[in-house]
């Protein structure tokens, strides 16, 4: 809707005259590329403009993407992305970023200013590919992040170090693997929501994080949810909407 504000005041303040305001609010609500149709109307809907899964896409398709969605609006961003869709994609987008780490590919030529504050914690260090997913995409969205790494359960003194900085956060996110504990334990300790996100790391018994996805699903603690395995951008999203209701109730 933040869009479709600013092309009304716009037209209020005579930048954009009726008719070619009209004119961008009647423009196709999707881009018809053949191979994909690219919702040009999701940052109207929502708030937020659409992202690229870049994992199995063609080479071709996803150069295209990314050069028509830069087009749009200055800005694009990518998941799950490989050093080689990297190395094709700055053929064309010389600035285009990434991070080898949360695998995200973006271009940001027009970033936000960011506000709020979400803390996003991680179990262990094996857990950070995850949180950094987590952490950049609240961040391209908008919000201001505090990094907790490495403070899981074995160790639980490193995260009470850490107390006020979650504590203080509009929602925090609790990444881990293994048992998943981490999520329960900082549920108990906030008032705000947490937002738990199970990783694929651990030996056999933890099926792929299916263990710590359960133990998360059943935490006795109150106001936690769970989001999918290894779903980093997931809970970066989640977590920013509910940033954002932080941030305009403290505003208006």
């Amino acid at each position: 809707m933040e869009e479709l504000r600013k092309i009304l005041e716009q037209i209020k303040t005579g930048e954009l005259s009726v008719e070619e305001g009209m004119s961008h609010i009647k423009a196709e609500p999707f881009h018809e590329m053949g191979f994909a149709k690219l919702d040009s109307h999701r940052k109207i809907r929502s708030g937020f403009p659409e992202v690229v899964f870049c994992q199995g896409k063609a080479d071709d398709f996803l150069v295209k993407i990314y050069e028509r969605l830069l087009e749009e609006d200055g800005r694009v961003f990518g998941t799950r992305a490989s050093a080689h869709q990297y190395e094709l994609i700055k053929k064309t987008i010389p600035d285009v970023v990434y991070d080898p780490v949360s695998r995200i590919l973006k271009a940001d030529r027009n970033p936000l200013e960011l506000k709020g504050s979400i803390a996003v914690c991680c179990a262990g260090t094996a857990d950070i590919s995850v949180a950094e997913e987590a952490a950049q995409t609240a961040e391209y969205f908008g919000a201001y992040v505090n990094r907790v790494f490495d403070v899981g359960v074995s160790g639980i003194h490193r995260l009470l170090a850490k107390t006020d900085t979650i504590q203080s956060a509009n929602c925090v996110i609790a990444i881990a693997g293994m048992e998943g504990a981490l999520a329960s334990v900082i549920g108990g300790l906030v008032s705000n929501p947490v937002i738990a996100v199970p990783t694929s790391v651990g030996y056999g018994a933890s099926f792929g994080g299916l263990s710590a996805l359960l133990t998360m699903i059943n935490s006795c603690a109150n106001g936690v949810a769970v989001v999918n395995i290894d779903n980093g951008y997931g809970a970066g999203y989640m977590a920013t909407q509910i940033n954002r209701l932080a941030v305009n109730a403290n505003e208006g």
